[in-house]
């Protein structure tokens, strides 16, 4: 069977015409494969729905219970057959909950790997790699430029910097499902025992994370009344990207705003966002970790989709390797 007669772009998102099913659809459909929480992948509507469990209760935490009109959990590793179609979903180390889907049938295989990241993430599974015929790879950081340092490192810059300036409250900027939590459970592996402060729009979240055994440390909201601004001097408050927008930012002593991004590793972008203290702190693969994974599948042919997908489909072609773009529409990277 061709890859193209397995899987194909259409308006809704990827489309398997034997299996009668999307992946990650952008649009309402019948059925749909998610690979992650996030809104860019996950969206409601839906009259069913298959994902990992945790996937399945972050959709429901932020949609509500009624999200999709049927869901079926999907156990990692496990194949389950749809329409003859041989389906199994697999670590993506992205998020917690975030799977890859690999999709065989008729002797051929491929890998819609979502959005994935090769640094450790104790707030998730590692991601996994599969052998397959066709790996569809995100290319968020798709060019040379974007390396990602060690995580730990970018920690200890933040911890450095509270010590430095023990007066300033340090705002640290953060996607509200992966990123926030990510950085706490960091802090508390560099040893931060303090509480640290969170914005409301994390609060749900943070407390599933918890719940699935993942420790987070002490959490407590970021809320400041009048004459209150003098306890949280020297304090990590950690709010999500839009709050350090408006009127709530401003309430903090001094506050040194922080960003954790992939995106920081490009300075101009900091200094744009007014960003004192960047950390390249990143959910996604960098250049480095996209190349090497693309070798690690085995894949003869590669789909680039997610960001800058030219320069990866040319790294591809100068390696031997048939590689295309996918354009798919409706994707923006919340997750990082």
């Amino acid at each position: 069977m061709r890859a193209s007669d397995l899987l194909h772009p259409r308006p809704e998102g990827l489309y398997c015409p034997p299996g009668d099913f999307f992946i990650d659809p952008v649009r309402p459909v019948n059925r749909a494969l998610i690979t992650h929480g996030h809104s860019d992948h996950a969206r409601s509507g839906h009259r069913s729905v298959m994902a990992t469990q945790q996937t399945l209760d972050i959709m429901g935490l932020r949609y509500g219970e009624g999200f999709a009109g049927t869901t079926q959990a999907a156990v990692l590793g496990e194949t389950i057959a749809l329409g003859g179609v041989a389906v199994s979903f697999h670590p993506a180390g992205h998020v917690l909950g975030s799977a890859q889907i690999k999709v065989a049938h008729q002797g051929t295989c491929i890998v819609a790997s979502g959005d994935y990241k090769r640094q450790n993430d104790a707030t998730c599974d590692p991601f996994e790699p599969l052998q397959c015929d066709v790996f569809i790879t995100e290319a968020t950081f798709g060019l040379p430029v974007f390396h990602h340092p060690p995580d730990s490192e970018e920690i200890a810059r933040l911890l450095k910097s509270t010590e430095q300036f023990p007066e300033r409250t340090h705002l640290v900027g953060a996607y509200a499902l992966g990123k926030a939590q990510r950085i706490m459970r960091l802090l508390r592996h560099a040893g931060y025992e303090k509480p640290i402060y969170i914005h409301g729009a994390l609060a749900k979240l943070s407390e599933y994370y918890q719940s699935q055994d993942i420790d987070l440390g002490t959490l407590e909201p970021a809320t400041v009344e009048t004459g209150q601004k003098s306890d949280f001097a020297g304090a990590i408050v950690i709010g999500p990207p839009s709050a350090f927008a408006d009127r709530w930012a401003r309430r903090f002593p001094d506050p040194m705003s922080c960003f954790a991004s992939g995106w920081m590793r490009i300075r101009q972008r900091a200094k744009q966002g007014g960003v004192e203290l960047p950390l390249i702190i990143s959910d996604h693969s960098d250049w480095d970790e996209l190349t090497a994974t693309i070798k690690e599948t085995g894949a003869e042919e590669i789909w680039v989709t997610h960001g800058r997908e030219e320069a990866l489909v040319r790294w591809c072609e100068l390696e031997g390797i048939a590689a295309r773009p996918l354009h798919l529409v409706g994707y923006e990277d919340e997750g990082d």
